[in-house]
């Protein structure tokens, strides 16, 4: 977590800032932290961040148009260095809160970056735990919950929020027990499949999530939330499909491989549930789109597994935890990344 001198910094930096600028991964724990900072000080303006795995340069451009006077980066494991330069000529405070592991020597120093991993390396909670810390309130907990157990952690205040409302959450010490036995789960999905929707949709439902006063209000549908349902549906259809032929693909293999196509990219997710079904294998799901070919790669130890395969891989990139990481590669090099992660795979499981 972080530390109590940590939490002051950013509450200043927040309280500080009177138009500020969040950066947040497009994801339910990137939206949680954003909203838990953003309700805590009252105002300020969220861009979801699309690309993978880093926020680039060309989201610049929401700088010089909404002119902020401080920037949060929120759950984003790379920034690139030009965007940093940029921001830099502006003179505006950066601060950056992450949880993924990063050499401190390649964040620039005239960034306020917070990353709990510095404050003790064992430990996992997401940036919604962090954010959590900031914000503090009451009336937050189960925002905080949702971007958490979506994250795969359990955070302290989970039994306070089931006081509060305890038809929403169920007696589990494991994240996924609560996200796919609870409707924690169903509220999670509907922030994911929002943030996958059109602009206008996605800045409609910021907007409501900014002021909405409890879980049931995004729960229940009505006229303010009928897109995010809608879309909810939607996309909810296709993803049970997805996975459906993905259970029927499964095979005694230790490495679960599945591939997709079309419209939507929900590798990470599917892959999470796979991972859930199937706790001993290693799951790879990816997703196919013209010249690239994007991973969600769960099980134990596949970070280090990844990385070295896809040093072995032109253009190549990715990273993440050490259970869960994302890996983009040329589509070309599919087959050649899947011998290379099978030997690799094969390896570690006999050391």
């Amino acid at each position: 977590m972080l530390t109590k001198k940590q939490v002051q910094e950013i509450k200043e930096h927040l309280e500080k800032a009177q138009n500020p600028l969040f950066f947040f991964d497009n994801d339910p724990d990137g939206l949680c932290s954003f909203l838990l900072l953003q309700r805590y000080v009252g105002r300020g303006k969220g861009i979801p961040v699309k690309t993978f795995p880093s926020l680039d340069e060309s989201y610049f451009r929401k700088i010089k148009e909404l002119n902020p006077d401080s920037i949060f980066i929120l759950d984003k494991p790379i920034v690139s260095l030009v965007f940093f330069e940029e921001i830099e000529k502006l003179n505006l405070p950066i601060i950056w809160i992450d949880h993924h592991e990063i050499k401190k020597s390649t964040v620039p120093s005239f960034v306020n970056y917070y990353n709990p991993l510095f404050n003790n390396p064992k430990t996992n909670e997401p940036v919604t735990a962090l954010c959590s810390q900031i914000n503090n309130r009451k009336e937050d907990f189960w925002i905080g919950v949702v971007g958490c157990i979506s994250d795969n952690f359990v955070p302290e205040f989970y039994e306070d929020f089931r006081k509060q409302y305890p038809e929403l959450g169920i007696s589990a010490k494991k994240a996924f027990d609560i996200f796919y036995k609870s409707p924690v789960g169903k509220i999670a999905k509907l922030f994911l499949f929002a943030l996958k929707d059109r602009t206008t949709n996605v800045i409609n439902m910021l907007k409501f999530l900014m002021t909405v006063k409890s879980p049931y209000d995004v729960l229940e549908e009505t006229s303010k939330n009928k897109k995010m349902h809608e879309r909810f549906e939607e996309l909810d259809k296709k993803y049970k499909s997805l996975l459906d032929k993905a259970l029927l693909e499964k095979n005694e293999e230790y490495v679960i491989f599945f591939k997709y196509g079309g419209d939507m990219s929900i590798s990470s997710d599917l892959s999470n549930e796979l991972a859930y079904l199937f706790p001993e294998n290693i799951i790879v799901v990816i997703y196919e789109n013209e010249a690239k070919s994007t991973m969600a790669i769960r099980g134990k130890g596949v970070r280090d597994i990844a990385l070295n395969v896809i040093s072995q891989l032109e253009g190549a990139t990715g990273g993440g935890h050490e259970c869960a990481v994302g890996v983009k590669i040329n589509a070309r090099d599919l087959e050649k990344f899947k011998k290379l992660f099978l030997e690799v795979a094969s390896k570690n499981r006999k050391i």
